[in-house]
């Protein structure tokens, strides 16, 4: 059997690494970017938040079909993130 035997927690790790930058967001409907200014335990706030419809080829500086959304600010919650990262 294999046990923990410590846990460190480390400041600024995963997705507060990227506070203040612009990320993609996979979730399990949709893909949002917009610049991460907000993280708490269950919610995630995007400021100039987008959807995005259609990636294209990752190596293409934009997006195919990423679409703006009406609101200043858009809030996810942290349940539905499947996975993240920073953006094109």
């Amino acid at each position: 059997m294999k046990k923990l035997v410590s846990v460190t927690e480390v400041e600024g790790e995963g997705i507060e690494a990227f506070m203040g930058e612009r990320i993609l967001v996979f979730c399990m409907n949709y893909f949002y970017e917009g610049k991460l200014v907000g993280v708490s335990s269950d919610l995630i706030c995007l400021e100039e938040p987008h959807i995005v419809y259609e990636t294209g080829a990752w190596t293409d500086k934009k997006y195919a079909d990423s679409q703006k959304l009406h609101m200043p600010v858009l809030y996810i919650r942290s349940s539905a993130i499947e996975s993240f990262g920073a953006s094109k």
